[in-house]
């Protein structure tokens, strides 16, 4: 280590116990929980014809100097107005990520312009963001080049179709919230978890890909879930949450060698066994292991800060309710605790909830439960009244509305 605490880069890592270690030390970092943030992503379409293709020049040039390095080597990546950036997923699903706030009022202001901003750009190139968290018309196709993509479809192909799904035909709303202090860490990984089968059905949108009903009210869930378990699946939540996270990074399968122009990695390789030396002359760096932790995608991901990975993307302004609804229920450890409670009907019922949505009834009873506890809740994030009423309106409606159709 250096004299700051921190690792080199460039470091090679001496053992899967070292690993292991930096792992639990980096990706809970301890502290009040102030700051909230938001990654939205779309797919995204021709405008007047969804099922149509589109290619990397056009999405480069509608995009401009906003666009990644990913899609156009050299690209100075400036940032929105608001100062989100712009980044692109492998299949040109397009993702806007601003600096996190301690000011929900501001994030939700900054987000929305930079949201705006985006919109504007692709509708002068011909083309409009997605209304849903999975591609309703087009099957999977991956439009980005770089070495890393193509050796992360490589291998999940080799685990069946979800992979190359999750990669370039889904869309998520990601919320980020503190770890918290110390003592509060075990208690807010738990509850996002145990809130995620609720808020999965509640904000469900993705039941239908490649122009057919897939059966599943959250599409995307199933894609994602799929993808490489148990690694991309809910995580059992017993124990120190770092360690166990920290264990899962190393037993996880190296997805991408960064080394040459093709990044394929030996089939079966974990990352525990590379540390341990199970590639001869071939150590892995702290760089190595911050880029695996990268390729790893549960269902909420713990980056220093917690990362909630659940959600299908939400039309238009729709992402403000379950950021709103989140930040509500983890803004105090007491109202945390009464989340836990209300979001106990439905803990673990992921793939009821994904399947099903509000017609499983201990999700519904769940989603009730939670969305009453965080509109009671609101006034603690610092939002005006009329938001206040206009979310609830809109969070009541949806679970009002299912146990009307539910009983007719």
């Amino acid at each position: 280590m250096t004299a700051s605490g921190e690792f080199p880069a460039t470091t090679p890592i001496g053992s899967r116990v070292e690993a292991e270690g930096y792992v639990a030390m980096v990706c809970f970092k301890h502290g009040p929980p102030l700051l909230h943030g938001v990654e939205l992503e779309w797919t995204v379409h021709h405008a007047g014809d969804p099922r149509r293709p589109i290619d990397a020049a056009q999405l480069s040039r509608t995009l401009g100097v906003h666009a990644p390095p990913t899609l156009v080597a050299g690209s100075p990546q400036l940032p929105l107005g608001r100062g989100s950036l712009v980044t692109v997923e492998p299949g040109g699903q397009v993702e806007i990520s601003g600096q996190a706030s301690a000011s929900m009022p501001r994030l939700i202001e900054d987000t929305t312009a930079d949201a705006a901003e985006l919109t504007q750009l692709l509708a002068a190139g011909g083309l409009e963001p997605g209304r849903y968290g999975l591609d309703a018309f087009r099957p999977p196709r991956r439009i980005l080049t770089v070495p890393r993509y193509a050796a992360m479809e490589r291998a999940f192909a080799q685990l069946g179709p979800h992979g190359p799904r999750m990669m370039c035909s889904t869309a998520g709303l990601q919320v980020c919230l503190d770890a918290g202090e110390a003592g509060q860490t075990a208690l807010r990984w738990r509850a996002l978890h145990d809130l995620g089968p609720a808020l999965v059905a509640l904000f469900a949108n993705s039941r239908r890909r490649e122009g057919n009903d897939t059966g599943w009210a959250s599409a995307r869930t199933e894609a994602t879930f799929g993808t490489c378990p148990p690694f991309t699946e809910p995580p059992v939540l017993d124990g120190d949450p770092a360690e166990a996270w920290a264990r899962t990074a190393m037993e996880a399968p190296v997805l991408c060698l960064r080394r040459g122009d093709n990044w394929d990695a030996p089939p079966g390789l974990t990352f525990g066994a590379w540390a341990d030396g199970a590639l001869d002359g071939d150590r892995p760096t702290y760089e190595d292991l911050e880029y695996h932790l990268s390729t790893l995608f549960p269902p909420v991901r713990p980056r220093g800060y917690l990362e909630v990975r659940y959600l299908d993307a939400q039309e238009g302004d729709g992402w403000i309710a379950p950021t709103l609804l989140l930040s509500a229920l983890m803004s105090d450890p007491a109202v945390t605790d009464q989340a836990l409670a209300a979001a106990a009907p439905a803990a673990g019922r992921w793939l009821a909830a994904a399947r099903d949505g509000l017609d499983d009834k201990p999700v519904l009873q769940a989603a009730r439960n939670l969305v009453e506890l965080a509109t009671t809740n609101f006034s603690r994030l610092g939002v005006d009244q009329d938001l206040i009423t206009e979310t609830g309106d809109r969070l009541h409606c949806i679970v009002d509305d299912t146990q009307r159709r539910r009983a007719s």
